[in-house]
Formats: C-alpha cells, structure tokens, sequence
C-alpha cells in the first residue's frame, strides 16, 4: 500500500513536468514538448490540450506512466521524432561509406594480399640498399656510354637541331672560348639520356617488379608502353612544332629592325629545354591512368573539372616553355588539354 501511494505520488509530481521553453508556441525556441501522463485515458486528455500548440512546435512526445494497480496497458511513444532523428544520418552514413570505398581502395593498393604477390620474398633494407646500388650503377654506366657515342657525332646532332631555322636567315655565333665544344657536351648530355633512358626504364622495373600484383603487372606493360610512346610523340611534336614556331615568331617580329645573330649556346639551351619539357608534359595520360587504377579519382570526377583544366594548361605551358611569346604557349595547351580530355574518358571506360 505504501508503495502504491508512493508511487502515485511520484506519478502526480511528475505529471506537471514538462520540457518547454518560456515561448509555449514558438517554433524557433521549442522544437519539441515531452509530457508524461499516467494512463492512456489521461494521455489522450493531454492530446487535446496540446494539439492547437504542437502543429506549430513539430512532433510531441507523450510517456504515459503506469500505476502498479492500473489496468491500462502502456502507450506507445509517438514514433515522429525517433523516425526523424532514425532518418537523418541515413545521408551521413551513405557518404561514409563512399569514404570507406575510396579509403579501401587506396588501403587494398598499399597493402596487397600476400597471394597477390607471386614473387614476394624477404628481404633486409640492407638487400635493397645493394640491389639499388647495382642497378643504378647499370643505369650510369648506358647512360655514359650512350653520351660517348652521341659525342662522336655531336657536330652532325648541332646541324640536324639547327633544321627550324636554317632557312630563316639567322646566324649562329661563338660569343666566347670553348663556347662550342661546351654546347656539344650539352646536346651530346641530353641525347645521351635520351638514348639510355630504355636502360633506365627497364632498370626501375625491374626493381619494383617483385612488390607488384598479378593485376598491377598486367597493367604495368600498357603503362610503359604508353608512357614511352607519349614522350616520343612529345619529343617530334616539339621539334616539328613548338620549335619552328616559336623561332618564326621571334625572328618575324625583330625583320627589319635588327639582324638576326644568336649565341649558339642559348639557342640550344632553348631547343633542348622546350623539347624535353614537352615530352614530359605529355605525360598527362599516364598520370591519370594511374591515379584511376589506385582509386584516388574517377573519370566522371576528372571530366567535371575541365573549366578549371582549361586554365591549368595554359599555366602549366606557361612554365614549361622557356620562351614567353603566347603562340607557343597556345601551341603547347592546346595538345595538353587534349590528353588530359582523352586520359579522363580512358579512366572513365576502364570502368573506373
């Protein structure tokens, strides 16, 4: 008995108790009104009290308290609010989980199974350390030779670089001692690297090779492939292209004012820089390729962006070029824009 009363007691304390801010009927102050009643009968009194108010409020929570003699089974709590609060994160968690995808991807790259790597073997940092020692020895020893031989037949590399602008009427000077044979150093230098850099692809593959998936090796050949045929193509666009016209445009713009006389040695810093720096930039395809096979970016994220690549193309033909005329800075963004378009729909076909 005494606890019946207790607890009826309690009950009539708490029936008043209501979590409202001093606005009774202010959205912005009060999003929710709780109350608690003792039966189902009371709660449905407090309903019609408090429906006029809780349209402008939102969804009212009502927990109907039982006496212990009470024959009224208990209410169920207004499912409005739990649904709504259920119902928000669905949003959160379906970004989390395009989180977790790319997050995996990216983990799944760095830490292959161990049945993905049919020639893994351990091996001390002092292996490597010795392994990286010889092959780069191999690569120093193609690349010097490969500057011998280039040496030996550095005056006729000087006259075949000197086609662009053989028929425009310009002179080629030596300001200073030596300055010719130091010139023939620099292009036997750039051919040289040109000519080994096979040894030295093949140097580097061979040392990452064992670390490499089963499905990274077989994306490993097309990627060299493409990588060497874009520097090429590079290399020939820039001679046949970027070269003559750049040189046109400078010797155009000085006829009739002054005479064309140029320091054989700026002018193959010229040529040998732009050459070089073309075929690396067109290097875009493959960079691309690689980040939509690790899962850092997709194809339709690449495509989406292309306003801001217009403007990144000609910034980056900008730096590469030496010279600061716009026509060959058009010549050389317009070629890149082009790859990058192509390296996005590759990405995006290979179902990435």
């Amino acid at each position: 008995m005494g606890s019946t009363s207790t607890s009826t007691a309690a009950l009539n304390l708490i029936h008043h108790f209501r979590l409202t801010s001093p606005d009774n009927c202010s959205p912005r102050k009060r999003p929710y009104t709780m109350s608690f009643c003792n039966s189902r009968t009371e709660a449905g009194l407090r309903h019609g009290l408090t429906q006029r108010c809780s349209k402008d409020l939102g969804p009212v929570v009502r927990v109907s308290a039982l006496d212990e003699n009470s024959s009224d089974s208990p209410t169920e709590t207004t499912p409005s609010l739990g649904s709504a609060v259920q119902d928000r994160p669905a949003v959160e968690e379906d970004a989390s989980f395009e989180q977790e995808d790319k997050s995996s991807s990216i983990y799944e790259f760095l830490y292959p199974d161990k049945d993905e790597l049919p020639d893994d073997k351990e091996m001390t940092i002092f292996d490597h350390l010795e392994e990286l020692r010889e092959r780069i020895f191999v690569s120093v020893l193609a690349v010097g030779a490969a500057i011998i031989g280039c040496f030996a037949f550095s005056k006729d590399l000087i006259v075949f670089l000197e086609a662009p602008v053989k028929n425009q009427g310009v002179r080629f000077l030596q300001l200073a001692p030596g300055e010719f044979f130091f010139t023939t150093l620099k292009v036997s230098g750039y051919c040289g690297l040109l000519l080994g850099s096979p040894v030295i692809l093949y140097e580097i593959i061979a040392f990452v090779l064992p670390g490499l998936t089963r499905a990274e090796r077989r994306f490993l050949g097309p990627i060299v492939f493409g990588s060497s045929l874009l520097f090429y193509a590079g290399l020939a666009f820039s001679y046949w292209v970027l070269t003559p016209a750049a040189l046109n445009f400078f010797v155009n713009y000085a006829e009739g004012v002054v005479e064309s006389l140029w320091s054989i040695d700026q002018y193959f810093e010229f040529v040998l820089v732009l050459m070089f720096s073309t075929g690396l930039s067109f290097q875009v395809p493959v960079i691309q390729l690689l980040l939509g096979q690790v899962g850092v970016v997709s194809g339709d994220q690449m495509l989406s962006i292309w306003r801001y690549v217009v403007v990144g193309a000609v910034v980056v033909a900008a730096v590469v070029t030496p010279s600061t005329d716009p026509v060959t800075q058009m010549l050389l963004a317009t070629p890149l824009l082009g790859l990058y378009l192509g390296g996005a729909w590759m990405v995006k076909l290979t179902g990435r």
